[in-house]
């Protein structure tokens, strides 16, 4: 059957892309899913339409790299939402959505997943119905538990990054050690108001350890209040950050704390000390 797959790919390829409709179509004529179609689809080295627009950011091989690699979301809130939306769409083959949450209506002034036919519903639901209808190719994972000492090593197991979308200091603390613990890239990102902070920690890092030590729980958030923009802007520079971490690209803010004030487009890069 491989062969026949193979074949009729080859057949309906045009200039090296598939279209969906033609992925849709091979995956139920063979009786297999889409996932398996566009492996394959990468496999002959062909690529599926949906990225042409990636033109030269990102070659073939870079492409297919981010197919074949897996990131867990931790939140799926105001940055998680974004996340799961912009990871999705580059092509992030497997995401492990994590959020015990539901909707509220609160959460109607800027998380991308919620609408107000989804209140009461929980997160990562949405998450994965938003997924199907986005991107049919991603394996979105919906994990509704929390995250936290006994869940890290399950959920963390075989991704390559962790992207932050809580929104407490002590839920932050805990995921920068676990991703330490277990070895795993971490991409975090906050948000307030107007402003955001975005970092990166490989594993045996420690200073996002230090930026989170002796703070209260609640971040500026709290304090500040979240307008739309500010999630959607700094969700996009963790999801650039993942994509890096993902490519093997040196350039990331690892050690370094990209400080963002939308009010006045400040945007600043502190550099941490490194023991």
């Amino acid at each position: 059957m491989q062969r026949d797959i193979e074949q009729y790919l080859m057949q309906v390829s045009i200039e090296g892309y598939i279209s969906l409709d033609n992925e849709l179509r091979a995956a139920d004529r063979f009786g297999v899913s889409i996932r398996d179609i566009e492996h394959r689809v990468f496999q002959l080295g062909l690529m599926p339409l949906r990225y042409r627009r990636n033109g030269t950011t990102f070659s073939f091989e870079c492409q297919k790299r981010l197919f074949d690699s897996s990131v867990a979301v931790i939140g799926c809130g105001g940055l998680g939402g974004y996340l799961i939306e912009e990871l999705a769409r580059i092509g992030v083959g497997t995401i492990k959505a994590v959020d015990l949450d539901v909707f509220e209506e609160h959460n109607l002034n800027r998380q991308v997943l919620s609408d107000s036919d989804r209140m009461g519903k929980p997160k990562v639901i949405a998450a994965l119905e938003r997924v199907r209808v986005v991107n049919p190719a991603v394996n979105l994972i919906p994990l509704g538990v929390p995250f936290n000492e006994h869940t890290a090593q399950d959920i963390l197991s075989g991704v390559q990054a962790v992207a932050d979308g809580l929104d407490s200091i002590h839920s932050r603390l805990l995921l920068a050690r676990m991703c330490n613990k277990y070895g795993v890239a971490l991409v975090y990102g906050s948000i307030g108001g107007w402003y955001g902070q975005v970092s990166v920690q490989h594993p045996g890092d420690r200073h996002l350890e230090s930026l989170f030590e002796g703070r209260g729980d609640k971040g500026m958030e709290e304090e500040l209040g979240n307008p739309s923009f500010t999630p959607a802007v700094v969700a996009s520079i963790q999801a650039a950050e993942v994509c890096k971490i993902l490519l093997g690209l040196d350039n990331t803010l690892r050690n370094k704390l990209l400080v963002i004030d939308l009010k006045t487009m400040g945007f600043r890069t502190l550099s941490f000390r490194e023991d």
